[in-house]
């Protein structure tokens, strides 16, 4: 008879216990999750970090929280499931009246990209299961993952135009700090450039002029095209070298940049949503070197303009290397070249290497 009681009072004490999750369980739960960086290298581990609480006097016996996460990231967790071809993380967790608990998971960084975690399923239940509560729940969590840098070597910055206080005939920049003779004052001629004392002697108004020195600028154009007949989207798997050509171009401008170059990149590919082609034309300063690469990690492979179309609509630029990656080469490209060569750039094509497929 003591036994019955017991049992009919477990279930009873249960059934109280599921109603009471049930209706007020959520009420003092919370839920986030980051990670430890907000941008890493291609190839390079973070922390995936996941916080819950229960502010709440209810003990949660438990609460499962599901989220899909990309295939390129690699958790190191036994938590870690597939379903249905789409890789999904779960946790569990046991929370007690007023606590919170902190979970760490290392994560391999295996390909570039823009990730940005937006929803996790949040399903809690009472001890025996009785009751279920399953919702979605905003859980943003962002990270750029830059592309891997090759070496110095083999970015092969061009070396065309040299560094420093080296006079040149090409790309007028005059140096204020350079002064190779005078002449005579003409409309428009700035006061500061006026020479005095040439001036008091010749009985005319005289000027400096300056020579010119290089100021180098950088700037790699990306083809988004495999072939010059290409008009569908590549296969993942066909991807490989054009993942390869923005790998080198984003160590060509962290390089130039580094040496204190202007640097900047156009691809006839868009940046995460946007159904434009990217131009970021050459600068620098604090904070390009970010911009830049976090530009080259939101790239997506995806043709949105024939590659000598998107050369002839690029803005005017003159006085640059300019960098060309594709995949072929082409009289159309060619033509093209030679129009940026005739605003004063110098232009090199290079021919990405096959890569192949994993």
């Amino acid at each position: 008879m003591e036994f019955l009681l017991i049992i009919i009072t477990f279930f009873l004490l249960a059934g109280v216990q599921a109603i009471l999750v049930a209706r007020f369980g959520m009420r003092g739960f919370s839920y986030r999750r980051c990670f430890s960086r907000a941008a890493g290298n291609e190839g390079e581990r973070v922390e995936f970090i996941e916080v819950i609480g229960n502010r709440s006097p209810l003990f949660l016996p438990w609460v499962r929280v599901e989220t899909r996460i990309p295939p390129s990231f690699a958790f190191s967790t036994r938590e870690e499931v597939e379903i249905r071809g789409g890789n999904y993380h779960k946790s569990v967790f046991t929370l007690a009246p007023f606590s919170r608990i902190t979970r760490r998971h290392q994560v391999l960084l295996r390909q570039r990209g823009h990730y940005c975690l937006q929803q996790a399923s949040l399903t809690a239940g009472d001890l025996l299961g009785m009751k279920l509560i399953t919702k979605d729940i905003a859980a943003p969590a962002e990270i750029y993952v830059y592309p891997r840098l090759v070496s110095e070597e083999e970015a092969d910055l061009p070396s065309s135009r040299p560094q420093g206080d080296v006079s040149v005939r090409r790309w007028i920049q005059p140096d204020p700090f350079l002064v190779n003779g005078i002449r005579g004052y003409r409309s428009g001629d700035p006061e500061r450039d006026i020479h005095w004392a040439a001036t008091a002697r010749l009985g005319e108004l005289q000027v400096k002029t300056h020579d010119f020195t290089s100021d180098p600028r950088l700037m790699v154009l990306i083809n988004g095209q495999k072939s010059e007949n290409q008009w569908a989207d590549l296969m993942d798997y066909e991807q490989k070298r054009i993942e390869y050509g923005i790998s080198l171009a984003a160590s060509m401008c962290v390089y130039a940049l580094r040496r204190g170059m202007e640097a900047g990149f156009a691809a006839s590919m868009p940046i995460d949503e946007s159904t434009e082609c990217t131009c970021m034309m050459p600068e620098r300063g604090a904070g390009w070197e970010e911009a830049l690469l976090c530009a080259f990690a939101s790239l997506r492979i995806q043709m949105l303009r024939t590659f000598p179309t998107f050369m002839e609509q690029l803005p005017r630029l003159s006085g640059a290397d300019i960098v060309i990656l594709s995949c072929y080469d082409s009289a159309e490209i060619r033509e093209q070249m030679q129009a940026l060569e005739r605003l004063g750039n110098s232009v090199t094509l290079r021919i990405l290497p096959e890569v192949p497929y994993e």
